[in-house]
């Protein structure tokens, strides 16, 4: 056995020293060390060996083991220096590395940012792990309610809190409007939230995780006026001066009356495809805030109103003029071919 294995040693000396290229390493290095190669069959010999002479067996063959790797790793250098030595042009010019950029989903946050910033509009960031007080109680969402159920929601598996209740992943840009309300105060308040949310969905308008960005305004005299002149200001200074947007009336936990915002479709220019289905695309929840929701966050609804809303980041990207995305799974699919068009 001990004969055995300097012999195959010294034969791999031998047949390296007329490797002269990578290819013939490799396959000269796989028909010794692969699965059915010669010194790997030659290492199960050692379980033959007698119990007492074993261990100094085993020493013996994982030294002349890495002293054979040592060989290979040597040859490997003399190829490849001999290699550069031989095809090295220096006055070739050098490969550029590759730069990079932001992803579309980050680029699309740093614009809406900006625009809201023009009007006043204050961004701040919340918890993406919440309590259910912040995300439902505190929105005037009941106790039954379909949303706090584990097919709608990412409830984590944690004890309640004895106060804010069950602990889970925010659903929800909304849980921030409280949360603000007891930062600020007393209003005024204009606030943008944009952050990750959570849903089990998943389809070509829906994410698990994707992002939103929650607008709040409180103050006195603040009606649905306010609500759709801000809508129209980001909908023409977002996504063009020819895009059309449209409220419709429906409801939401924490707003009354409350509004659906859609916008024509930028992915078909309005014709109706896969995506908006008929030349819409819905956008937006939005409306004006509850007045329990404003007790909640210690602000009098006797004096003070305001107007809501949340919109897709994802999705409002999708609807931008000229980037025709029909799937938001495209997104997070991480396919370079398809981010550096951005």
């Amino acid at each position: 056995m001990e004969n055995e294995l300097i012999d195959l040693q010294k034969k791999i000396k031998k047949d390296l020293e007329s490797i002269l290229d990578n290819k013939t390493l490799s396959d000269l290095y796989l028909r010794y060390f692969g699965p059915k190669g010669l010194f790997s069959q030659a290492l199960k010999k050692i379980k033959i060996v007698p119990e007492k002479e074993k261990p100094k067996m085993g020493l013996l063959a994982n030294k002349i083991k890495q002293e054979i790797e040592e060989y290979f790793k040597l040859k490997k250098r003399e190829i490849n220096h001999n290699s550069l030595t031989e095809w090295l042009d220096v006055t070739a010019p050098g490969e550029k590395p590759q730069i990079g950029h932001l992803h579309i989903v980050t680029q699309a946050i740093s614009e809406i940012t900006r625009i809201f910033e023009r009007i006043g509009f204050t961004r701040v960031r919340y918890p993406e792990v919440e309590w259910d007080w912040y995300s439902f109680s505190s929105l005037n969402f009941p106790l039954d309610h379909p949303a706090r159920d584990d097919f709608e929601t990412f409830f984590i598996d944690k004890p309640p809190h004895p106060k804010w209740g069950k602990m889970l992943l925010s659903p929800h840009t909304s849980s921030g409007q409280v949360r603000e309300m007891e930062r600020v105060g007393k209003p005024p308040i204009r606030m943008i939230n944009i952050a990750k949310c959570y849903r089990p969905n998943w389809d070509i308008t829906h994410t698990p995780m994707f992002h939103q960005f929650e607008g709040l305004v409180i103050d006195r005299g603040i009606n649905i006026t306010h609500l759709k002149g801000t809508f129209e200001y980001f909908a023409r200074e977002y996504f063009g001066k020819d895009r059309k947007i449209r409220l419709r009336p429906h409801h939401f936990q924490f707003t009354e009356p409350s509004f659906e915002v859609d916008i024509t479709c930028g992915a078909c220019e309005a014709k109706g495809c896969r995506l908006c289905k008929g030349g819409w695309l819905e956008l937006c929840g939005s409306g004006m805030v509850h007045p329990n929701v404003l007790k909640a966050g210690k602000i009098d609804p006797d004096i003070y109103t305001g107007y809501a809303f949340g919109w897709g980041v994802e999705r409002s990207f999708m609807m931008k003029q000229g980037i025709q995305i029909d799937d938001m799974r495209l997104m997070y699919g991480n396919d370079i071919r398809f981010l550096e068009q951005f």
